[in-house]
């Protein structure tokens, strides 16, 4: 059995994004003959509250190993709260004492957050090991360009500092990758294309993707979870469930104005609509500052939306795509963007409705997973969302019309593919690919 020490800072009891990617793959990498350790950052050290039910799905067999962190009472006075550098150090010394003590046969480490990725190239120097860079977001993105923390989600000089930063750091970490890995293969041949010198040995994509444990996981704890949705007025309620990222604003304005349309056209339609969203500010505290609210106030739309934006726990989070009509998805004005959240939507077995890019590879996997009126999918080029009113309105008029989703007109096997022992078999080959390498250089 070969053996690969994986590096995720956010892992559960964290309950943000960056916690699925090795929470899903690392159980099943052994089936494919790869025996993981997880590397991750002790709970204590973690910002905001945790969700133990989240850290009770993991495997008891799985083996994880916690290093501390600066605690943030002491950076945030700082200005420094990014994980990755809080547990820089901490993830350095764990990893060199698992690296001196024990045999790996590679290393895959995951970002966000970004700079633990430079451990990549420290380690693998020190100790021989085939180091694996793993993209969930892009290290050199939109954040510092066009949106970041200033007025209205505009860049600052801090999300500029921040992307300056970035794009010297990147190709330090890059340029020493083995393979490279990412949700997206946009974004690892972005990545790739703005690197001179990288050359990975092997690549591949692997998107979030889901597991069939944790819908067996939502079924044993159904009876006893809270629930977060009306039901039962006959009311048509679309759940929108996950942060709603600046690069993302004028999507939800384009969704926003096709309502607008359809209570102009057809306002018994439109009266049926109650379009609620959740975790909207990727914040976990109560008093988590609204995104979907205010836009909605400018559109007149404030009796058919309401929101909730402090993050929910990740089961909450698919009990109430469960428990909606219809389940809402919106992307970015980045081609790339691949959001995680579109796997438990298509699990909801709920009609979905997706607003995506038309490069986004959540489009075509949208559109092969099923037909209207169970899947609609608008998609928009390089020019935005904008023109889209028309369509959103139609849309939803449909589902107001066709509120349940037929089976017939899903294809569920397109859910296969992207399971995570499928993943995890993908990305196994590649350290296969990798190792070998490093052993025919030897």
């Amino acid at each position: 059995m070969r053996r690969v020490l994986i590096v995720s800072p956010h892992f559960p009891p964290d309950s943000t994004a960056g916690t699925h990617r090795v929470r899903l793959l690392a159980p099943h990498l052994a089936e494919h003959g790869w025996e993981p350790t997880v590397l991750t950052v002790d709970p204590r050290d973690y910002e905001g509250a945790l969700d133990e039910t989240l850290a009770a799905s993991v495997p008891a067999g799985l083996r994880v190993v916690r290093a501390r962190a600066l605690p943030v009472w002491l950076t945030r006075p700082l200005g420094v709260g990014d994980l990755g550098l809080r547990a820089f150090e901490g993830l350095w010394r764990e990893a060199s004492q698992l690296l001196a003590h024990e045999r790996f046969d590679a290393l895959f480490i995951t970002i966000y957050p970004a700079y633990p990725a430079l451990l990549g190239p420290l380690l693998k120097k020190q100790f021989g090991v085939p180091f694996v860079l793993d993209y969930q977001d892009p290290w050199v993105g939109e954040w510092g360009r066009s949106v970041g923390g200033g007025p209205a989600g505009g860049a600052d000089f801090k999300s500029r500092a921040s992307r300056f930063v970035a794009t010297r750091l990147e190709p330090l970490a890059l340029r020493s990758a083995d393979g490279v890995t990412a949700v997206s293969r946009a974004t690892y041949e972005q990545a790739l294309a703005r690197t001179r010198g990288a050359a990975p040995a092997a690549t591949a994509e692997l998107p979030i993707g889901w597991d069939e444990a944790d819908v067996e996981f939502l079924r044993t704890r159904a009876a006893s979870a809270p629930r977060v949705m009306p039901s039962g007025d006959g009311l048509l309620h679309i759940a929108y469930v996950g942060t709603l990222l600046p690069t993302g604003i004028d999507t939800l304005r384009a969704f926003y104005a096709g309502l607008a349309r359809l209570r102009e056209c057809a306002p018994a339609d439109a009266a049926r609509v109650r379009v609620h969203f959740f975790g909207t500010s990727n914040q976990r505290s109560a008093d988590a500052p609204p995104r979907a609210m205010p836009i909605a106030r400018e559109f007149g739309l404030e009796p058919f939306v309401s929101e909730q934006p402090t993050r929910l726990d990740y089961f909450a989070a698919l009990q109430a795509l469960t428990d909606a009509t219809a389940v809402l998805l919106l992307g970015s004005s980045e081609p790339h963007y691949t959001p995680s959240k579109v796997f438990p939507a298509m699990l909801s077995g709920r009609p979905l409705f997706a607003m995506y890019h038309v490069e986004s590879t959540a489009t075509d996997l949208l559109c092969r997973f099923g037909r209207p009126p169970a899947v609609q999918v608008i998609s928009y080029g390089g020019d935005g969302p904008r023109a889209c009113a028309d369509a959103v309105s139609s849309a939803i008029g449909q589902l107001v019309a066709h509120p349940v989703c037929d089976p017939a007109l899903v294809d569920r096997r397109v859910l296969r593919d992207v399971s995570a022992p499928v993943l995890a078999g993908r990305l196994a080959d590649l350290l296969d690919r990798v190792s070998g390498a490093r052993v025919r250089t030897q």
